[in-house]
């Protein structure tokens, strides 16, 4: 297994055979003694399986080779994908995912951004129209997100952000199946209604997940 250091970009090889399988685990840096993270647990077989799927059936297979580098992460991180071309967008974004403790990853495309839902969870992903010049209504990304069952989906927080939109209009959130929408020119006031929706969003769930335990399905 190569492993790459994130304080000092090292790459160690490490054959499979020493490290423990399904833990995860921490070694030293021998360039920097820099800690690094090593996950060697397999994932969740039915969750990739569906994924795959997804991408079958929305017809996707193209971008299931780019997927970036997103490890190493700590155990228990929440991760959002961001997929905006604005500067000045992202730089608010990532502020204000710093706040509400996301780990913030940016993709430049969509073909990498495919590459890493293909392979990865990501707990809240937002979205721009326009985004890589794809439009909301023919998105790979959304497109990928409704393929999928409603036991992974629900796990996933979208934010759609367009000028087409009222900030908050739950109407057009559910029109879109996401879970807020965004005006862009409300950027600046994103971490309050991020608040919000995600407030929302767990008591709603929390009601659907009593409600499935009540009747024996969870």
């Amino acid at each position: 297994m190569d492993i790459t250091c994130n304080s000092c970009g090292k790459t160690l090889k490490i054959p499979d055979e020493k490290l423990p399988p399904n833990q995860m685990v921490s070694i030293s840096c021998p360039n920097c003694k820099g800690k690094i993270r090593i996950d060697t647990r397999k994932p969740d077989e039915d969750i990739v399986s569906k994924k795959k799927e997804a991408v079958e059936e929305a017809g996707f297979d193209e971008y299931e080779e780019d997927t970036g580098s997103i490890d190493l992460f700590e155990e228990g991180i929440k991760l959002a994908l961001v997929l905006d071309g604005d500067d000045g967008h992202l730089k608010a974004i990532d502020s204000v995912l710093e706040e509400l403790s996301y780990k913030s990853i940016v993709s430049p495309s969509i073909q990498e951004a495919m590459g890493k839902l293909r392979l990865h969870h990501f707990d809240m992903i937002i979205l721009s129209d326009g985004f890589d010049g794809q439009d909301l209504e023919n998105n790979p990304i959304t497109h990928f997100l409704n393929h999928l069952s409603i036991s992974i989906r629900r796990k996933t927080f979208l934010v759609l952000v367009s000028d087409k939109f009222k900030t908050l209009d739950n109407m057009m959130a559910f029109g879109k199946s996401a879970n807020i929408v965004v005006n862009p020119a409300d950027i600046s006031n994103l971490a309050l209604a991020l608040k919000k929706a995600i407030s929302d969003n767990e008591k709603f769930y929390k009601v659907y997940m009593d409600t499935l335990k009540e009747v024996g399905k969870e």
